[in-house]
């Protein structure tokens, strides 16, 4: 089946997949476009200012140092503005999910699972589809993009390939966040959060001018949560957070043709998790410690130089982070294994930028290089179950007259690791301008090294019996070093072409791109290579190559797209739509192995295919009414896929949803009485599924819908916001998987409800 017939009919299948949906659902969905009919008696000061849109259609802001040659008229965007983010109260991008279409971050594990989906593509562990770029600097770690932000200007979610300009981890798109400058605004703004589950956050924020170009920021945060679940075992809570953060930015223009901007963000991030709830006994219920911690510390540093008609940029970055997982691995109220995650990384990268125009041709290129070197430890402790289970149940049924016993009921397999990795890069774009259309040509020459120092190491020892009385004991010592590296290289390559509609209406146009992710080692795979060694000392042969086991293969995909932004009635209605074929080789999957064996693989599976259509619209009526909505659908296969034990040909992708959608309707006025200055009242609903949980699809989450809305008051300088999330209590799964023969799912939140207030007081 061609392409063309296929965009030809993508549509009407996504309506007839939606269509499909349960009618409650449906109605919920529907209900918050239709909220919002109060309309206040009371003489308006002056019609408020339109609120900012959701998308950008043509318009780079000046803090964007890689808008494209075409300045984003030949991708799709997303962008949120500021009092969107305010509205929908974004503090990271997880609560961005779903706004975008095709776009969804669930919610489940810990700050540490940031996976991110888009258009059918992701990963939960290891290298990102989609990466993070904060105040222009790229997040190298993606178990660092979940840390809340204050004063958020802006938002981007670019879908489709990004490797072009932005490089590694941005094969499926791009979350670009930008910050409050101190240039922009000057002021002090104080927040404070209350909510249900003992929810707060609270947070304070100066910004000034030292002098004429030169202005600083510091915002400080702090947050918690008591979490929506208990552990059933000792009745404490899961979910329990607590967080605090410092941002300190200067921006200074020593000259009119000059812009020094750095940025320094430090955060701290306890928790205590993982609320995985046993499928079999419907409980949260495990006996072993379970937490993530976190301590981070980041710097960026952009030059903007323009000299000569030519736009210089350089943005370079240092990145610390020091973080500690530790699971019950089991999640059961026994004794079998935890396992610990403990890391300290640093990285740094450096991005050189040049852009220029002669007439009707532009261009933009640039090198990017980015070094990072991780320690680790990650042991596995044995208890006395998993040892019963896992190492003496098979060789005594085996051999019965001659029953082992290992001679202490708890031991330590370890893994200490060293995580080198680093790259270089160069691209470049061009654009010619003819008349009403427009061709870019964009190229990447990238090369990455992964390299991985391992030491795996164990010291227990285990007794043969017969006939009730020891027969032979075997020392178990494993003392096993080694390394491994990968150089990849690639071409990428990317073609597009766009059409300006008449009286600035809009755009169309088409594309062709390259994405890719590099491949690399998943050290998660050690305890299970480290439990068949063990294995072998009892008799089992152990069934592994290193590095075939915790190596995996480069991702690799071509996208082609076509689709238009729309300005249409004086700016009343700007809609886009988008439709995309991906064709992916090689597409990294996070599986858990079957059986008995422990930890979380990488593999690759051999073709896969990605196809949907995605729409979004933002609609103001009236000065007083923001209506805004988005749909996307995604059909992602596998074309060729055998995990050795079963073809998966034909089968949905798993964990990325079929569907999203989003709809908000907002009403807000500005009053001129002495008190109330203002009023707003918003509702919106996202939706996500059908989401298959494993590659032979034989369980999923259908369809689900969440409420929320809010109403603020404004006095002045003074707001109160009342608001709420998941009004219908809808109950959906956000994660589900199978480990050790027993599966576990986390349950989506509950309601939540709450009240911020907010002082903000602008220097004259």
């Amino acid at each position: 089946m061609g392409i063309f017939p296929y965009l030809r009919g993508v549509i009407s299948l996504s309506i007839s997949s939606f269509a499909r949906l349960n009618r409650r659902r449906l109605t919920i969905c529907a209900a918050a476009a239709a909220i919002c009919a109060v309309h206040a008696q009371a003489e308006p000061r002056a019609p408020r200012a339109a609120t900012d849109t959701v998308l950008t259609l043509r318009e780079v802001s000046v803090t964007g140092i890689k808008g494209g040659a075409l300045a984003n008229r030949d991708e799709a965007i997303t962008t949120l503005g500021e009092s969107a983010i305010q509205r929908l109260d974004i503090a990271n991008i997880k609560q961005a999910s779903e706004i975008a279409p095709n776009f969804y971050i669930p919610a489940y594990g810990s700050r540490m699972t940031s996976t991110v989906y888009v258009r059918g593509l992701g990963a939960r562990i290891d290298q990102p589809v989609v990466g993070l770029n904060i105040d222009n600097v790229p997040m190298l770690n993606k178990d660092n993009f979940d840390f809340d932000l204050t004063d958020i200007a802006r938002v981007e979610v670019l879908r489709g390939p990004q490797n072009i300009l932005y490089g590694r981890n941005t094969m499926g798109g791009l979350v670009n966040v930008y910050t409050l400058s101190p240039l922009s605004w000057e002021g002090v703004r104080v927040r404070a959060t209350y909510g249900n589950r003992n929810a707060y956050k609270a947070s304070a924020s100066v910004y000034g001018r030292l002098a004429d170009g030169l202005g600083m920021g510091l915002n400080l945060m702090a947050g918690g949560t008591d979490g929506f679940y208990r552990n059933e075992y000792n009745n404490t809570p899961v979910g329990r957070e607590r967080q605090w953060s410092a941002r300190w930015k200067t921006a200074w223009r020593p000259a009119e043709n000059v812009m020094v901007e750095n940025a320094a963000t430090f955060s701290i991030a306890r928790q205590n998790g993982y609320p995985y709830q046993s499928v079999a006994t419907g409980r949260v219920a495990y006996n072993d410690t379970c937490y993530y911690r976190r301590t981070s510390f980041t710097d960026g540093l952009t030059v903007k130089h323009r000299l000569r008609g030519i736009d210089f940029s350089s943005i370079i970055s240092f990145q610390y982070i020091d973080d500690d997982m530790t699971l019950d691995q089991d999640f059961l109220p026994v004794d079998y294994f935890t396992l610990t995650q403990a890391r300290k990384e640093w990285g740094v990268t450096a991005d050189f930028v040049a852009r220029g125009s002669a007439g009707s041709y532009s261009w933009l290129g640039g090198v990017f290089a980015f070094g990072k070197r991780g320690k680790m430890r990650a042991p596995v402790t044995f208890g006395d179950y998993g040892i019963t289970n896992l190492l003496e149940a098979k060789p005594t049924e085996a051999n019965p007259a001659y029953p082992l016993r290992w001679d202490e009921r708890s031991f330590l397999l370890g893994s200490d690791f060293i995580l080198p990795s680093y790259g270089a890069s160069a691209y470049h774009e061009s654009s010619l301008s003819l008349g009403s259309w427009n061709l870019t040509l964009g190229l990447r020459f990238d090369w990455e090294r992964a390299a991985l120092d391992y030491h795996s190491h164990c010291n227990s020892s285990f007794t043969y019996y017969h006939d009730g009385v020891p027969y032979r004991q075997v020392p178990v010592v494993i003392d096993k070093r080694g390394n491994l590296s990968k150089d990849f290289f690639q071409l990428l390559p990317k073609l597009s072409v766009s059409y300006t509609l008449p009286d600035n209406a809009g755009n169309l146009y088409a594309s062709a791109t390259k994405g890719y992710k590099a491949g690399g080692y998943n050290t998660q795979m050690f305890s299970n290579v480290l439990q068949q060694d063990v294995m072998a000392f009892t008799g089992i042969n152990p069934d592994y190559d290193i590095a075939e086991t915790i190596g995996y293969d480069p991702e690799k995909s071509w996208t082609f797209e076509a689709g238009a932004h729309l300005d249409l009635f004086d700016g009343k209605l700007r809609a886009e739509a988008a439709l995309f074929w991906i064709e992916c080789s090689d597409q990294q999957l996070t599986v858990f192995p079957e059986g008995d064996s422990t930890g979380r693989m990488m593999t690759n599976a051999g073709r896969s295919r990605s196809r949907g259509a995605e729409v979004a619209a933002t609609w103001r009526p009236a000065s007083d009414w923001e209506f805004r909505a988005s749909y996307g659908h995604t059909d992602a296969r596998f074309l060729r896929y055998d995990d050795g034990k079963e073809d998966h040909s034909g089968k949905r992708v798993p964990y990325a949803p079929a569907n999203t959608l989003f709809a908000g309707a907002t009403w807000s006025r500005s009053f001129s009485g002495p008190a109330l200055t203002g009023l707003t009242i918003q509702a919106n609903a996202r939706g996500v599924g059908r989401i298959w949980w494993d590659e032979a699809n034989t369980v999923s989450q259908p369809f689900y819908c969440t409420l929320a809305a809010s109403a603020t008051a404004e006095f002045g300088n003074f707001s109160a916001e009342l608001w709420a999330d998941n009004l219908t209590a809808a109950q959906y799964d956000t994660f589900y998987f199978v480990s050790i023969k027993n599966a576990f799912l986390q349950r989506g939140p509950r309601t939540s409800f709450g009240l911020t207030a907010r002082w903000n007081l602008e220097f004259n």
